[in-house]
């Protein structure tokens, strides 16, 4: 018997609905891809042809592109004269069928073999050409990394390029994947790229090869004046990102009015997440909806501040009279983490001693906040002067937006600084190996010197070794006279990447 017969056909409906992922095996291209590409294309591409990981794991928050990137990625392949029938691609998120299958990725690369390849996996890559397998929204499967796994131990020239929304998840897949995974992340639009999907302009990122460059005063220095002589391109992207934020549907859909835009984002982000994604599995199952969304409207308000886990667990029982704890809750604000909607950025940890004080909470886009809440937090400075109330809820906003844009920077570790005795607060503190960076956020019209105070007290002290300190401002205008600080507007740090 052919080997290929030891294992059960699949249903009929998930094998046509594969065929129909799958559109270039009846050498059709794919109708309405996409033309614009991610900032992550170029690396994804290199992972997954030539990297040295059979495995490429991309992840992020859904609606950024991840499915689309895939795509665009197949179609390269094609153009480029790889056989259509040595690609293969499942989105899962599409087939409901696989809930019946015990070993979904085995079964389907089993079937893709017999029926589109007519041959064993090890046959066809004895000729000697690599196969390629994309599987989107994988980690809802159970025992997806032991599975993936086993095909690439034994099949040498698969290559397989894996997309997730969940980063719990996914971190749990990565012992079992250890020394086959190359894992690489993608949030909603850099400032840059709003710049060209809007404008069809672009300005090349200073940061392009990880944070090593940050090290260095000189590095900011030129960020500040990259800023100010690319001043036109600058203002009119962060008005694009002011006004709708940096989710591609958003940005996109330029013609669309923000109520059609908020509709979408919280119906295809925001209750995806927590209808669909926190409550797959016997787990997920017991996870209350109601309380995931007080959760998430928490961080939305404290969004860039660190609020304890027992304020939050005081206000979800002033409106939800089940009594509901502090450990439940930091469960959920960790669930949360996990579909990468925010960042909790932790207390830093300094010569062993333990953190103390609350995470700091990043939002992955402040237009998430404005639609899941109903209210509209203009960031640019002539909308400010408008509306110079808003100033206040602005700032933190700003605060949040500079957390996840740091935090998004893999190899950079971010963390924020409380208060402490004789020390006063700094915003974030950026580690790159043995060298720390203070960041303050100041987002106002008018700085002053007790504005400085945290950058200068950190500065002063040997032990942190931090040679120069960021303030993040709102304005080119703002001032400072101490050369250990460079100041640059938010809208400038956006373009840094």
């Amino acid at each position: 018997m052919n080997s290929l017969d030891l294992f059960p056909p699949l249903p009929r409906l998930l094998e046509s609905l594969i065929r129909n992922q799958n559109p270039w095996w009846r050498n059709e291209r794919q109708a309405n891809l996409a033309q614009r590409r991610r900032w992550l294309f170029g690396t994804a591409m290199r992972s997954l042809v030539n990297g040295l990981a059979p495995i490429t794991v991309l992840r992020g928050p859904r609606q950024v592109g991840k499915s689309t990137l895939q795509n665009q990625i197949i179609d390269t392949l094609v153009q480029q004269g790889v056989s259509p029938k040595r690609i293969l691609r499942v989105q899962f998120d599409d087939l409901g069928e696989v809930r019946n299958l015990h070993e979904p990725i085995l079964e389907i690369a089993h079937w893709y073999a017999h029926s589109i390849l007519g041959k064993t996996l090890n046959a066809a890559l004895l000729e000697g050409t690599p196969i390629y397998f994309f599987f989107d929204e994988v980690q809802n499967l159970p025992d997806w990394a032991v599975q993936s796994k086993h095909l690439v131990d034994i099949h040498n020239g698969l290559r397989i390029l894996l997309t997730g929304s969940s980063a719990l998840r996914i971190e749990a897949g990565r012992d079992s994947l250890a020394g086959r995974i190359s894992t690489l992340e993608m949030g909603p639009l850099l400032l840059r790229e709003v710049m060209q999907w809007r404008f069809d302009e672009d300005i090349s990122p200073l940061l392009t090869n990880g944070p090593a460059p940050m090290k260095e005063i000189g590095f900011w220095h030129a960020l500040r004046q990259q800023g100010i002589t690319e001043t036109r391109k600058r203002t009119s992207a962060f008005q694009a990102f002011s006004e709708r934020g940096s989710y591609p549907l958003a940005q996109t859909n330029a013609s669309a009015t923000w109520e059609e835009v908020a509709g979408a984002l919280n119906e295809t982000v925001v209750k995806r997440a927590i209808q669909h994604d926190l409550r797959v599995g016997e787990r997920g199952k017991h996870r209350d909806e109601k309380l995931l969304e007080n959760v998430f409207r928490l961080t939305c308000r404290y969004t860039g501040q660190a609020p304890t886990i027992k304020t939050l667990a005081d206000e979800i029982n002033s409106s939800m009279p089940s009594g509901i704890g502090t450990q439940r809750v930091r469960k959920y604000v960790e669930f949360l983490d996990a579909t990468m909607l925010i960042r909790s950025i932790q207390p830093l940890e300094l010569r062993l001693k333990k953190r103390k004080g609350a995470a700091k909470l990043c939002l992955c886009d402040h237009a998430l906040r404005a639609a899941w809440m109903q209210e509209v937090i203009p960031l640019t400075p002539e909308e400010l002067a408008l509306r110079p109330t808003l100033s206040d809820m602005a700032g933190r906003i700003a605060e949040s937006v500079v957390g996840y844009f740091f935090q998004s920077i893999i190899g950079l570790n971010v963390a924020h600084f409380p208060e402490r005795p004789n020390e006063p607060e700094v915003d974030y503190v950026l580690t790159l190996g043995d060298t720390r960076i203070p960041v303050e956020v100041k987002y106002r019209r008018r700085i002053d010197g007790s504005d400085l105070s945290g950058l200068m007290s950190f500065l002063d002290k040997p032990h942190y070794n931090a040679g120069f300190g960021i303030l993040i401002t709102l304005m080119d205008e703002a001032e400072v006279s101490d050369s250990r600080i460079v100041q640059i507007p938010l809208s400038t740090l956006l373009l840094a990447r």
